[in-house]
């Protein structure tokens, strides 16, 4: 699966910022998101507590606004609003608005595995639940 990254973007979250870079979505993409959201509805629940996250804080760390992203995720980031994208760090609002007035060189990627990983603070992935290799 050859992917096409094509920009950065941030979600605020003052002072800081969580940062990725957007990925073109593709059918196989849109296939593959609908295929995940099929296959944990079974493990779904309306709104979760931070206790469904991966926390070393007792959930102090994980905030209100990514379990009402989970929460909403089907209706609000999934098909026609679908984003995929790859997180690469939390930065300072000020130094990713600088990221973001920079110009992006767009490049092609595919991805060696996919991995299905416990949320944690920041919707990162914390802690890995499988993981699989893909072949070249």
């Amino acid at each position: 699966m050859a992917l096409q990254a094509f920009k950065y973007y941030y979600i605020p979250s003052p002072p800081v910022g969580l940062a990725g870079i957007v990925v073109e979505p593709t059918e196989d993409l849109h296939r593959l998101q609908d295929e995940l959201i099929t296959a944990v509805e079974p493990y779904t629940v309306k709104t979760g507590t931070p206790a469904a996250f991966f926390s070393e804080r007792g959930g102090r760390d994980i905030q209100k606004s990514l379990i009402e992203y989970v929460a909403d995720f089907v209706t609000a980031a999934a098909g026609k609003h679908f984003n995929p994208h790859v997180t690469i760090g939390v930065g300072t609002e000020a130094y990713l608005n600088k990221m973001l007035a920079e110009p992006f060189e767009s490049f092609t990627f595919s991805p060696a595995g996919a991995s299905v990983y416990q949320l944690g603070t920041f919707g990162t992935a914390r802690k890995e639940l499988r993981a699989i290799k893909l072949a070249p």
